[in-house]
C-alpha cells in the first residue's frame, strides 16, 4: 500500500471533504469544526495511511457513540448538543498534538511507514508512541463518557469516592472504566491490522508489535482516568435546581457539586491527550 505523499495529500481532500460534508449534515461537527477538521485529516493521511486510520476511527467511533442514548443523555447533560456537535476548538483538541507528531514523524521518514524499533530509530518509536496514545486517550475518553452516562450505575467522584450526579466532571463507573479500555482496544488493533498493508517488520520486530495493543488498552484506560481526576478537581460541576440538570458554570440557581472555574472540558481534554502521549512515548521506548 505504498504511496507517494503527493499522492496520499490529493486523496486526503478528498476524501476528508466527503467525511466532512456529511458529519456537517448530520450535525457531527459545525462550520468551523469542518474547517479545523479537513487539514487535521489532509496531515494525517498525508503522513500515513495508518495515522489517519486512526484519526478516522475515533472519529467515527466517537460520533456513533455520542448519538447513542441522545435523549436520556439530553436530560442530563447541561451542555448537549444534538448530534454532538463539535466546533473548532473540540477538533484541534483532540487533535492538534497529533497532527504536530505526524508531521515531524513524516518529516523524519519521507512519509514511509516504519515499525516500532528502538534498534532502527528510538526518535521515530517514540513519537509514534506519542501519536498511538494520543488516540487511545481520546478514543477512551469519548467511550467512557459516552457509555457511562447511559450506565445505571451512579458514578462516583474519581477523588473522593462519593456518589455524584450523572454528567459530573470527575464521575466514574465501572461501565465507563471498561469502555475506556475498550476504546483503547480499537486503536491499538486498528493500528496493527493497517500496519499490516503498509510496513513489512523483520520476523524478531514484527510479534512485538502485537505489544501495541496492551499498551493502547492501558492508555485508553489511563487516559480517561487523567481526564476524570483533572476534570474533578480544576473543571467547576454543579446541579441546577431549576433546569434539574448538571452544569459548567456557577450560578444562582446551581448547588456545587466539585471542582473549581479554572480549566474548560477543551482545556482538560487538551492536557490529558498531552499526559497520555507523553506516558506512552515513554512506554514504547522501553517496550520496543
Amino acid at each position: 500500500m505504498e504511496s507517494s505523499m503527493e499522492f496520499r495529500c490529493a486523496l486526503s481532500v478528498l476524501i476528508s471533504s466527503l467525511i466532512a460534508a456529511r458529519a456537517y449534515r448530520r450535525k457531527s461537527v459545525d462550520l468551523s469544526g469542518v474547517a479545523a477538521g479537513i487539514p487535521a485529516m489532509v496531515i494525517h493521511m498525508t503522513a500515513g495511511y495508518r495515522f489517519a486510520a486512526l484519526l478516522l476511527v475515533f472519529f467515527f467511533t466517537s460520533s456513533r457513540l455520542t448519538r447513542l442514548g441522545e435523549e436520556k443523555k439530553k436530560g442530563i447533560d447541561g451542555e448537549f448538543k444534538e448530534g454532538g456537535q463539535r466546533n473548532w476548538i473540540q477538533v484541534l483538541a483532540n487533535s492538534a498534538i497529533a497532527s504536530i507528531l505526524v508531521v515531524i514523524v513524516a518529516t523524519m521518514t519521507g512519509g514511509q511507514d516504519r515499525c516500532l524499533d528502538t534498534k532502527d530509530s528510538r526518535a521515530i518509536t517514540c513519537l509514534i508512541g506519542g501519536i498511538i496514545g494520543h488516540y487511545c486517550c481520546c478514543n477512551g475518553d469519548t467511550w467512557s463518557s459516552e457509555l457511562g452516562m447511559l450506565s445505571k450505575a451512579q458514578p462516583r467522584l474519581i477523588t473522593t469516592f462519593k456518589r455524584v450526579q450523572k454528567g459530573t466532571n470527575g464521575g466514574v463507573t465501572i461501565d465507563g472504566l471498561l469502555a475506556a479500555a475498550a476504546g483503547g482496544f480499537v486503536i491499538g488493533v486498528v493500528y496493527i491490522l493497517v500496519g499490516l498493508f503498509t510496513v513489512k517488520c523483520a520476523e524478531d520486530v514484527a510479534w512485538r508489535q502485537l505489544l501495541v495493543v496492551p499498551i493502547s488498552i492501558a492508555a485508553g484506560l489511563c487516559g480517561s482516568l487523567i481526564d476524570s481526576i483533572l476534570g474533578s478537581m480544576l473543571q467547576y460541576s454543579g446541579y441546577c435546581t431549576v433546569r434539574k440538570k448538571v452544569v459548567g458554570k456557577p450560578g444562582p440557581t446551581v448547588v456545587k457539586i466539585s471542582g473549581t472555574n479554572v480549566l474548560s472540558n477543551n482545556s482538560v481534554n487538551a492536557l490529558s491527550v498531552l499526559l497520555t502521549a507523553l506516558l506512552t512515548s515513554i512506554v514504547c521506548l522501553y517496550t520496543f
